[in-house]
C-alpha cells in the first residue's frame, strides 16, 4: 500500500505542476489553451504513459504501478478546469464587445525622418490610414476606442494607451502600446502621414487599411479587414486572410495573395498577380503588363489587358485582351471576347464561348469536356481548322466546312477556309456541341431574273389606196 500511495503521489504532483505551467503560459505567455489542445492533445496521453512507465519500473521495488481511480478523477478534474478557462476566454471573445463605446483622441508629436527611410505601421486591432506627403517627417493622429460599461472603467483602460514612433536601425516604426494587444475591448485607429518616397509596410490583425500617394513600394499584411491602395508608383503587395482588396492607379506591379472576398484592380502600368482562394468577384481593368491568377480552380496567364476581366464563383468574362491567353479551369462558364494573341483554353463541365471581332492571327486551341464550345470569327478570316467532339454535333456557318459523323455519334470537321494563310484552330470536347459562327455573312450572288418574252409583233395594215377619180373631158 505504501508503494501505491508513493506512486500515486508522484503522478498527482506531476499533473498539478503541468496544469499550473499551462495556465501560467496561457495568461502570461500568450499560449492559447484551445489551440494547444486542438493540435497537441496527444501529448497528454504520451505524458501520462511516460509517468505510468516510470511508476511501473519503480513498482518493481515498491509495488503498484497500475492506474487508480483517484488518478482518473484527478485527470478529469484538471481537464475540466482547463475547459472552464477556455470557455471563459471564448465568452470574452464572443461577448466582450458588450457595453458602450467610448472614443478618445490621441495626439502624437511628429518625428523627423529621412525621406527614403522604411516605415512600418502596426496595430493589432484598429483601422490604419497612411498618406504620403512631401514632408520629411512622420505625423500621427490616433483614436482610442474602448468598450466598457461606464466611463470610469473606459477611462482606466484608455489612459495608459499611447502611440510610439521608434527608430530601429535605418527604419522607423509606428505602433500603439500600453494595453493588452489581445483584448477585443480596445482598438486603436491610426491616421499617419509619411514621406512619399519611404518604403511602407502596414500590418494589422483586424481592421481596414487605406494607403495613398506613395512613390515607393507598399506592402500590406491584414488578417481581417479590407485594403485599399490608391495613386502609387512602386510595387504593391497585399497579403490577407479575410476581407476585400482594391488597388487603383498604380505604376508598379500588384500582387494579392492569401484568401478573402472581392478584388478590384484598375489602371496599372505593371502586372497583376492573384494567388490564393478568393471567392470574388475578382475584377481587373486596363492592366498593361497582364494578369497572372492562380487559385484552387483556375490558372490564368494573360500577357496584356486593355479591357475588362471579371472572375466570379462560376463564370469568367474577358473583354479586349490584346496579348496571349493561357487558361486552365473547371466548372466555370467562359465568355472571351476580342482576344488578340494566341489562345489556349482548357475547361471542364461548363460552356466555353470565344468571339473574335478582328481576324485572328495566332493559333487557337480550345479543349473542353462535358460541355460545349462556341467560336465566332469574322467571315473574312483565313484559317485551318480541326474540330472533334464525342457524342455531339458540329455546326458551321462557313461554306465548305461541314461535319462528318461516325456510327457511334462522334463528329469530325477538318479543312481550310479563305484564300490566305491563317492560324490553326483546334477545337475538342465531349458530350457537348461545337458551334462555329461568323460575325458577318458574305453576300450571296443574286440570280439574274429570267428575260421576259417579247410581245408578239404585228403590222398595222396600211389603208387601201383609193384610186384617183377619172378625169372628165371637156
Amino acid at each position: 500500500m505504501a508503494g501505491t500511495s508513493r506512486n500515486s503521489g508522484l503522478f498527482s504532483g506531476l499533473v498539478l505542476i503541468s496544469v499550473g505551467v499551462l495556465l501560467l503560459l496561457h495568461y502570461y505567455g500568450h499560449l492559447q489553451l484551445s489551440t494547444f489542445f486542438s493540435h497537441w492533445w496527444p501529448l497528454l496521453i504520451i505524458f501520462w504513459g511516460i509517468i505510468k512507465l516510470f511508476e511501473r519500473i519503480a513498482g518493481r521495488h515498491f509495488g503498484g504501478g497500475g492506474i487508480t481511480g483517484s488518478e482518473v478523477l484527478l485527470v478529469v478534474g484538471m481537464l475540466a478546469l482547463m475547459g472552464v478557462v477556455v470557455a471563459i476566454d471564448y465568452g470574452r471573445d464572443t461577448f466582450g464587445n458588450a457595453g458602450e463605446n467610448f472614443e478618445y483622441d490621441l495626439d502624437v508629436a511628429p518625428k523627423s525622418v529621412p525621406s527614403n527611410a522604411p516605415v512600418l505601421v502596426r496595430t493589432n486591432r484598429g483601422d490604419i490610414s497612411v498618406r504620403g506627403t512631401d514632408d520629411k517627417e512622420i505625423g500621427v493622429s490616433a483614436k482610442k476606442n474602448v468598450k466598457a460599461w461606464n466611463e470610469n472603467e473606459a477611462q482606466k483602460l484608455a489612459n495608459p494607451i499611447h502611440v510610439e514612433i521608434t527608430q530601429n536601425g535605418d527604419s522607423f516604426q509606428v505602433q500603439p502600446s500600453g494595453y493588452d494587444p489581445g483584448s477585443n475591448r480596445i482598438t486603436v485607429d491610426l491616421d499617419v502621414t509619411a514621406p512619399s518616397k519611404a518604403p511602407l509596410t502596414v500590418k494589422t490583425d483586424k481592421g481596414d487599411v487605406t494607403i495613398s500617394d506613395f512613390t515607393s513600394n507598399v506592402g500590406v499584411a491584414n488578417q481581417n479587414g479590407d485594403v485599399e491602395v490608391r495613386n502609387t508608383e512602386g510595387d504593391v503587395s497585399v497579403e490577407m486572410h479575410k476581407g476585400d482588396a482594391h488597388v487603383y492607379d498604380t505604376k508598379g506591379d500588384v500582387k494579392i495573395s492569401g484568401k478573402g472576398g472581392e478584388i478590384e484592380v484598375n489602371d496599372t502600368s505593371g502586372s497583376l498577380t492573384v494567388e490564393g482562394d478568393f471567392y470574388g468577384p475578382i475584377r481587373a481593368d486596363r492592366i498593361v503588363k497582364g494578369v497572372r491568377m492562380v487559385s484552387p480552380r483556375t490558372d490564368l496567364t494573360l500577357s496584356a489587358l486593355s479591357g475588362h476581366l471579371e472572375v466570379g464563383s462560376g463564370n469568367l468574362d474577358l473583354v479586349d485582351a490584346p496579348g496571349n491567353l493561357v487558361l486552365r479551369t473547371r466548372d466555370t462558364e467562359l465568355n472571351i471576347e476580342n482576344p488578340g494573341g494566341k489562345v489556349q483554353i482548357d475547361n471542364r463541365n461548363a460552356q466555353t464561348s470565344v468571339r473574335f471581332t478582328a481576324v485572328p492571327k495566332e493559333d487557337v486551341t480550345i479543349n473542353n469536356s462535358s460541355s460545349g464550345i462556341s467560336l465566332t470569327i469574322p467571315g473574312s478570316s483565313s484559317f485551318e481548322i480541326i474540330a472533334d467532339c464525342r457524342t455531339c454535333d458540329i455546326e458551321s456557318e462557313f461554306l465548305g466546312l461541314s461535319e462528318s459523323k461516325t456510327e457511334s455519334g462522334d463528329s469530325h470537321l477538318a479543312g481550310k477556309y479563305g484564300s490566305g494563310k491563317g492560324p490553326k484552330i483546334t477545337l475538342k470536347t465531349s458530350y457537348g456541341n461545337i458551334e462555329l459562327h461568323r460575325t458577318s455573312i458574305e453576300p450571296r450572288a443574286i440570280p439574274s431574273p429570267h428575260a421576259a418574252p417579247a410581245p408578239p409583233s404585228f403590222r398595222v395594215p396600211e389603208p387601201p389606196k383609193v384610186p384617183p377619180p377619172p378625169s372628165v373631158e371637156q
